[in-house]
């Protein structure tokens, strides 16, 4: 029996974003697909960056901070950000985290790898990176993703 390849376990329908998708877009998104990330690809499929709640937490943090300064009792996290927002401050600011591009808050740097790749190297280095998950390519093309729900998965059953 041969090594475990990350082909035998990747997700091959990947739910990926653009880069032109706005941060509203990109939360609905995770949240109806219940990820905490996803890959940001292009029109031809190639791998542009990666998208991870950490991401768009720290921007709504940054605002946060903002409206703190102008006012200690104004916060972010006070109104859904599509609600109606009497205080100005706070609209402003959430209509400028909603509009936000992907391409504008994603991470350019991506840990990747390819579908011929051992399990156990990719998992060593997630571990090592604290990354959750890995954008598979092939030829420059995502062709599926690894994460570590799909390693654990595969420790007891094989994807059918």
């Amino acid at each position: 029996m041969g090594q475990l390849r990350v082909r035998d376990i990747m997700t091959t329908q990947v739910i990926t974003l653009l880069g032109t998708d706005t941060v509203k877009d990109a939360t609905i998104t995770l949240a109806v697909d219940n990820l905490s990330g996803a890959p940001v690809v292009d029109d031809e499929y190639h791998l542009t960056g990666i998208l991870s709640e950490s991401d768009i937490l720290d921007l709504i943090m940054k605002y946060e901070n903002e409206l703190n300064m102008k006012d200690p009792v104004l916060h972010m996290l006070t109104f859904p950000m599509d609600s109606v927002i009497e205080d100005e401050n706070i609209r402003v600011a959430a209509e400028k985290i909603s509009t936000t591009k992907v391409e504008d808050l994603m991470q350019r740097t991506v840990l990747t790898t390819t579908p011929d790749a051992l399990v156990i190297d990719v998992l060593r280095i997630m571990i090592d990176k604290d990354v959750n998950r890995v954008p598979v390519l092939e030829k420059g093309v995502l062709v599926g993703i690894v994460t570590r729900g799909d390693i654990i998965f595969s420790i007891y059953k094989r994807k059918v």
